[in-house]
């Protein structure tokens, strides 16, 4: 506090060590005018005012920052401007889960905070299955899993669309899936033929064979997994039924009949 100017005695100190030492963090004061005895004891007891923030699977880091915006009252620009400098990739560095955020926090700091702890969750989990964590690696298979994330109906197909996915790259084949197109301010837009023909970023997966060098939006672990871990098929197509889980097949004629029969 004396770093901060405040004033603080000796006494002070002494009431201090006597009630207990002040909280580390961000602490809700509840009210403007304090004794500096109450100040000092609410230093001690006081809690964070917190705000719950979630970020769901498969949401790309432009529609979550303007989320936090709204909900913690931060400015925009400056949250984009603190993640393009903090984040060690452009899309895919946070990993979904609600996070209890205290209600003032900084844009630079809220954005130090989220990519910290998903670092941990996300060098934590690849110890866990790789013994060692390399960045470079980690995140293309984080790009490969933004797709699964993308495609799947549930966390049972991620696995078996993860080995579309790599079938597909297996035989030289365009991977076309409509997930990737779902980018950035994009995220929740029905992809359009239009959109197919006339998009030029690197996600299009309908121009482009391979899988995006940068992830579509943030990934579950089990999506991630199931990047690391495809099931062993020969699949090569997928189409959504009237159930809204997927037909998967072998062949182009078996994936023309479950479009025909898709759209009856």
């Amino acid at each position: 506090m004396q770093a901060k100017k405040y004033d603080v005695s000796k006494l002070d100190s002494l009431i201090l060590r006597f009630i207990g030492s002040p909280q580390s963090g961000w602490v809700n004061i509840g009210t403007t005018c304090n004794t500096k005895a109450d100040f000092l004891y609410k230093l001690t007891r006081a809690k964070a005012a917190l705000q719950n923030v979630t970020l769901i699977p498969g949401e790309t880091t432009y529609v979550f920052l303007r989320q936090l915006a709204i909900n913690l009252d931060l400015n925009i620009k400056k949250l984009y401007s603190e993640y393009t400098n903090q984040a060690p990739v452009k899309e895919g560095a946070f990993v979904p889960d609600t996070y209890k955020m205290p209600i003032g926090i900084t844009e630079k700091e809220l954005v130090y905070l989220l990519l910290k702890v998903s670092h941990e969750k996300m060098k934590a989990l690849s110890m866990k299955i790789f013994g060692t964590y390399n960045k470079k690696k980690w995140f293309q298979y984080v790009a490969i899993a933004s797709i699964i994330q993308k495609e799947s109906a549930n966390k049972q197909e991620m696995p078996i669309v993860s080995s579309v996915i790599y079938n597909r790259i297996k035989k030289g084949m365009k991977l076309q899936m409509d997930g990737s197109l779902n980018y950035g301010k994009y995220s929740h837009m029905k992809v359009t033929p239009y959109r197919i023909r006339n998009d030029r970023s690197i996600f299009n997966t309908y121009l482009y064979k391979g899988v995006p060098s940068v992830a579509v939006c943030n990934v579950s672990f089990s999506a991630i997994k199931a990047a690391i871990f495809p099931a062993k098929t020969d699949y090569l197509y997928f189409m959504k039924n009237s159930h809204g889980v997927h037909d998967f097949s072998r062949n182009y004629s078996t994936h023309l009949y479950n479009i025909r029969h898709a759209t009856k």
